[in-house]
């Protein structure tokens, strides 16, 4: 089973690397990182490179499809190689699905039309100008599209897609591999639960890096 990540400059590290955790552990899983070109691709804190061995032309109909977000998915929502090559994977895959603003990557494809749909919080409105109905929700299952809500929601997404594709009991075993049993030690994962001059500081990092 083929599962391609797409990589890019200025993608955010987790949105790929918590995914493919949980689904390298699948059986008969193979994981491809793609990219426009192979090469290197830098995180948005360009403190990480990740290597993409194939171009996106390599793996056209991947069964699944995982889109990361990251800063970079700005530059790309109007880029015809990426956002065709979303399209053709979409109409043959068994599930397409996307992490962060990866989602808005999906809906500037069209994958999203008429869909419920999530992403980052700062940015699910944005959703709505591409056709999805946005959600605030943690992980958002409509057919075989899935989205995740922000970075680390891409690991209970590749969970929910495990059991999908392999059954609950493998989907739990790779949580209990991973022991994967969060207890954070602040209560502020939310925009609804963090405290507003947490949620200003995150705005204004946000507009920063953007």
């Amino acid at each position: 089973m083929d599962i391609a990540i797409p990589l890019f400059d200025r993608f955010t590290a987790l949105d790929a690397v918590g995914p493919y955790e949980v689904l390298s552990r699948l059986p008969g899983a193979r994981i491809h990182f793609v990219a426009a070109a192979p090469g290197p691709k830098r995180t948005e804190t360009e403190m990480l490179t990740i290597v993409a061995e194939r171009s996106l032309a390599d793996l056209p109909h991947p069964e699944v499809v995982v889109v990361p977000g990251g800063f970079g998915t700005r530059e790309l929502m109007h880029d015809a190689e990426m956002l065709g090559w979303i399209r053709a994977a979409h109409e043959t895959s068994r599930y397409t699905t996307s992490v962060c603003t990866g989602s808005l990557l999906l809906g500037a494809a069209g994958v999203l039309d008429g869909l419920e749909a999530t992403t980052h919080w700062l940015e699910v409105d944005a959703l709505r100008d591409l056709g999805a109905v946005p959600v605030r929700r943690r992980v958002v299952e409509q057919g075989k599209v899935i989205t995740a809500a922000g970075v680390s929601s891409g690991i209970d997404m590749a969970l929910l897609l495990a059991g999908r594709l392999a059954g609950p009991e493998i989907a739990q075993a790779i949580q209990l591999g991973l022991e994967y049993d969060p207890e954070p030690p602040f209560d502020s994962g939310s925009e609804d639960k963090a405290p507003k001059e947490i949620v200003e500081l995150v705005r204004a990092s946000a507009a920063q890096l953007a």
